[in-house]
């Protein structure tokens, strides 16, 4: 009898790993399963006059993200008070980030209907949203329940084992120890059967559980792009409302950077000869230098001949003072007897000190290098000469340019006059120049006519010779929306599109037809309507999102 009761202990811890294996059975893993969504926790939006609201579950708190309505720029130091299932709460704020609400009822699944009041900027409005909660994802925030922890599992087999020892040893009463060794088999194969079930890996029934760190800017299936709040921030999206209006008409001609005649010049030099440096050696480029500043030595190189002509000439010179400093000496002797005047030994001397002066000259002559000065104060713009170099008659040594005063040449096919004096140039790095005219030219050059404009700003990062487009204003006005330029992206197929800010989180690009209208901006003429919200900065992040 004691071996019956030992028996059926045994059949009932074995089946206790079979009752939790028939625990984990009785799960429904169909019901895990998520369908895919651009955003994975529960949101809801709202949009009014000068706010956008957006509210994201994050259990047990709801973030609320509020921006400005046209420009779509984060509003600070806002007053945010909501009616909940809990009653009345006010969001807390902290500086960058967005407002928190607390919400517990958020592990309930549900709909809920949420009034926030929102003062800010001394303006005030009333925002509803609906927030849906999804049962996964109340399931989520409800992960210790009782039977998620297995408790019920390991009871259920317990009893069940119990129960199946006593029908063990009721039986074995009747028939014998053989029914229950055959009984206790049996028992065992099945424990055995239910641990080899409970080793089997589920992780591909189910689907993973939804995340909210998952969230991410995505291109939907209809083209549009999802992007969080969170993500256009650090995009720092910003938008305009479109509007139409006529603007003047602009037109764009090619340009080149020159410099200004009267504040740049050449040094060069009149002879030929062999370049030397000054003390202090050559200027480099970038040097600043003033108006007749020493910048180099040439020395003229001597010919053969014209060694030998200024041999001739020098012998010809000391022959002529010998015979002048003898008849110094002789009237200097009769002088005072009054042979000789005074005046007489006088024009001697004067013709002595001349002769000398031009032998003087003539050895001078031979080795004095001439001074190649700056014409007029500025910066080495252009030239590298080198100890020795041989120059050219008129070669150009340096290049001297006053940078804050540059001037612009601009090619237009018509004449431009002096009443359009409203210009400006476009700079790569988007920058722009007011320009103001200063004359165009009679004589075609290349089938254009060269115009001349002077450089107001000043001027910074730019080169003389650089090409950059001028854009002119004409008399013409023309109906459009008036954007920045940083608002178009264009396609690989050359198609110019904008983004329109569809709703809190949706961007939508829209195709247009443009124009140019100034140097920062462009007219927009077809594809876009008044009133909609384009985006003007961040559209190049935009057009990255796959």
């Amino acid at each position: 009898m004691r071996t019956l009761f030992v028996a059926a202990l045994g059949a009932a811890a074995l089946l206790i790993p079979f009752g939790a294996a028939l625990a984990h059975e009785g799960h429904d893993h169909a019901e895990q399963t998520v369908a895919p969504a651009p955003n994975s926790a529960a949101r809801g939006e709202a949009t009014g006059t000068d706010f956008e609201l957006v509210a994201v579950a994050r259990t047990p708190d709801l973030l609320i993200y509020l921006d400005s309505f046209k420009t779509n720029a984060p509003v600070e130091g806002a007053t945010i008070e909501a009616e909940t299932p809990a009653g009345a709460v006010k969001a807390t704020a902290q500086p960058g980030q967005p407002y928190i609400l607390a919400a517990p009822w958020l592990s309930k699944p549900g709909k809920y209907d949420l009034i926030f009041t929102v003062t800010a900027n001394n303006a005030a409005e009333i925002l509803p949203v609906t927030l849906e909660v999804p049962v996964a994802a109340a399931r989520d925030a409800a992960r210790t329940s009782f039977f998620n922890t297995g408790i019920a599992g390991w009871l259920t087999a317990g009893g069940l084992g119990l129960v199946l020892g006593i029908g063990l040893t009721a039986l074995t009463r009747r028939r014998g120890r053989s029914a229950a060794v055959g009984v206790a088999l049996l028992t065992v194969l099945a424990a055995q059967d239910a641990r080899a079930h409970e080793g089997e890996d589920h992780s591909k029934d189910a689907a993973p559980a939804p995340s909210v760190a998952r969230e991410r800017a995505q291109r939907l299936t209809d083209g549009t792009l999802f992007v969080p709040k969170d993500t256009q921030r650090i995009f720092a999206l910003r938008t305009v409302l479109s509007e139409q209006k006529a603007h003047p008409r602009s037109i764009e001609l090619p340009g080149r950077i020159i410099a200004d005649p009267n504040a740049s010049g050449f040094v060069q030099s009149a002879v030929g000869g062999r370049l030397s440096a000054p003390p202090g050696g050559f200027p480099r480029l970038g040097t600043v230098v003033k108006q007749g500043d020493v910048l180099a030595y040439i020395t003229p190189p001597l010919q053969a001949i014209d060694v030998s002509d200024m041999r001739q000439r020098q012998g010809e010179l000391e022959q002529q003072m010998t015979i002048v400093e003898r008849r110094v000496t002789r009237y200097a002797a009769l002088a005072p007897s009054g042979a000789v005047s005074k005046v007489q030994l006088e024009e001697a001397n004067l013709e002595l000190e001349g002769l000398k002066e031009r032998r003087k000259a003539l050895e001078r002559s031979k080795a004095q290098p001439e001074a190649l000065m700056a014409p007029v104060s500025g910066i080495v713009a252009d030239g590298m000469p080198i100890a020795g170099q041989i120059a050219q008659s008129n070669g150009i040594i340096f290049n001297i340019i006053d940078p804050a005063r540059l001037w612009i040449e601009a090619l237009s096919f018509d004449a431009i006059s002096d009443t359009q004096a409203s210009a400006s140039a476009l700079l790569p790095n988007g920058k722009t120049l007011k320009l103001s005219f200063q004359g165009a030219g009679l004589a075609d050059r290349n089938q254009t006519v060269p115009i001349h404009f002077a450089i107001e700003d000043k001027p910074e990062g730019i080169r003389v010779g650089q090409f950059v487009p001028v854009l002119v204003v004409t008399g013409e006005d023309k109906p459009g929306i008036a954007v920045p330029r940083t608002a178009i992206v264009r396609s690989t197929n050359g198609q110019d599109f904008v983004y329109e800010h569809v709703s809190a989180e949706r961007f939508a690009a829209r195709p247009v037809r443009i124009e140019t209208l100034d140097s920062a901006r462009v007219l927009v003429v077809a594809g876009m309507e008044p009133g909609k919200r384009i985006v003007v900065q961040g559209a190049e992040l935009l057009d990255q999102i796959r």
